[in-house]
């Protein structure tokens, strides 16, 4: 068999299972494996309310969803729990759970893959902590269960990429919440799974091409000629086939070297906006947010890209979803220059579509060593200008956005002062204890 000389190793792929909803049941002293709970994001970036997340209890009574159901979807049922999100009790528990990794194997080999998952390379370890791999994914599962409450589910293969498939496949359905996938089980475990959409980095689109090719499973993918594979699909055609073999032969103490830099934000509007003020308000906001992080970065952004998407109701009536253009400037991090930009490619665009979403980034990036003077600009002018901009930034930085604002952020459209306090984009709780 081809795979005989493929790289192996020992690693696991463990997942926090029901994380959010599991952390915020153990905070109410609950089990978070017996009490029906979620976690609803309130209209701060939705409108409606999503659930965020929801324990395995509320997924059996009620067939709710994570990030699919939305608050029109809860029963009104005294049994289940609706609780807001708290991302910084995530990320402190996430902080906790990838410290306790760090007993059973070096910290370099400990790859936060997610908030909720993390690859442990435990090639070199494992056999201090147990007789197999499968005795250690059991030990480290327990140590969690003791220190924090929370239950894991654990994936292990002789890559990242078959303990991803074990993780997904099996160990979520498994009574003791560990499956294990190797190069020599690869038949029975991987060549047997047939709903393609389901598979990790298959998406829908990718499986109905696939059925196209008359590929229907994994083992139709594995034993389809490559080069036709590569063919139809390109590189991602090579990838997958790859994957139905299980051979990954990714490094994951490589820093991957990013071609072209970029600095951008996006966001997610809270209604649908159709004034043109409230627009230009939200572009300003963070358009300036945008120039904070070049100054931050000491980087001076070329070129600058807008993209709208438009409401809901605008794609389904005109079927039009939104635009996204681009313009060179001449250096800069400055935010009256690149705002003014910014505000020039909307109004050129724009057509009085309600507007859902808006995203900004600035490329071309080169760092911040001088630049070109404007010759309709007084030299005092612009250095007075830089120096404010800079003073802001501090004052940001020491003592928090909300302590210096513009005015505008206060109007109907301004979004800044509540985006200021979310953590990705979530509530991120007042306290974590």
């Amino acid at each position: 068999m081809f795979t005989d000389n493929e790289p192996r190793g020992v690693f696991f792929l463990i997942d926090n299972k029901s994380f959010y909803a599991s952390c915020e049941a153990i905070q109410r002293g609950y089990n978070p494996m017996k009490v029906s709970l979620v976690v609803l994001s309130e209209a701060e970036n939705t409108g409606s309310g999503l659930i965020l997340a929801t324990s395995p209890e509320a997924k059996k009574l009620f067939h709710l969803k994570a990030n699919v159901s939305r608050k029109k979807d809860l029963p009104q049922d005294p049994r289940l729990v609706v609780v807001p999100p708290r991302m910084n009790l995530y990320i402190q528990r996430n902080l906790a759970i990838n410290e306790i990794f760090t007993h059973f194997t070096s910290e370099k080999e400990v790859f936060p893959y997610s908030i909720d998952e993390s690859i442990l390379d435990m090639t070199h370890s494992w056999r201090l902590f147990g007789k197999t791999p499968r005795d250690v994914a059991r030990v480290i599962q327990k140590t969690v269960r003791k220190e924090l409450g929370l239950y894991t589910t654990v994936g292990i293969g002789d890559n990242p990429v078959q303990a991803k498939l074990a993780l997904d496949n099996y160990a979520k359905h498994n009574s003791d919440l560990i499956g294990e996938i190797h190069f020599e089980t690869i038949d029975q475990k991987i060549w047997t799974l047939t709903n393609l959409s389901d598979v990790w980095s298959i998406g829908k689109k990718t499986a109905k091409k696939l059925n196209s090719l008359g590929i229907h499973s994994l083992y139709d993918l594995a034993h389809t000629n490559p080069y036709f594979i590569k063919e139809k699909l390109g590189v991602m055609g090579l990838q997958l086939f790859a994957l139905s073999w299980g051979v990954d032969r990714s490094k994951l103490d490589e820093t991957v070297k990013v071609k072209s830099k970029s600095i951008g934000n996006s966001q997610v509007l809270p209604r649908d906006y159709i004034s043109q003020e409230d627009i230009e308000t939200v572009i300003k906001e963070i358009g300036e947010q945008v120039c904070a992080r070049l100054r931050h970065h000491k980087q001076l952004a070329t070129g600058l890209s807008i993209g709208l998407g438009f409401s809901y109701r605008e794609v389904e009536e005109n079927g039009t979803s939104g635009f996204s253009h681009a313009i060179k400037i001449d250096p800069s991090n400055t935010d009256k220059y690149v705002t003014s930009q910014l505000i020039f490619l909307f109004r050129k665009y724009w057509e009085g579509q309600p507007v859902r979403n808006l995203s900004i980034y600035s490329g071309g990036l080169i760092p911040d060593e001088g630049r070109q003077l404007n010759i309709f600009d007084a030299p005092e002018k612009e250095e007075k200008a830089d120096k404010l901009e800079k003073v802001i930034d501090e004052i940001h930085k020491r003592f928090g956005f909300t302590k210096l604002t513009y005015a505008r952020s206060l109007s109907s459209g301004g979004t800044a002062i509540n985006r200021s306090q979310l953590v990705g984009g979530h509530n991120g709780g007042n306290s974590y204890e």
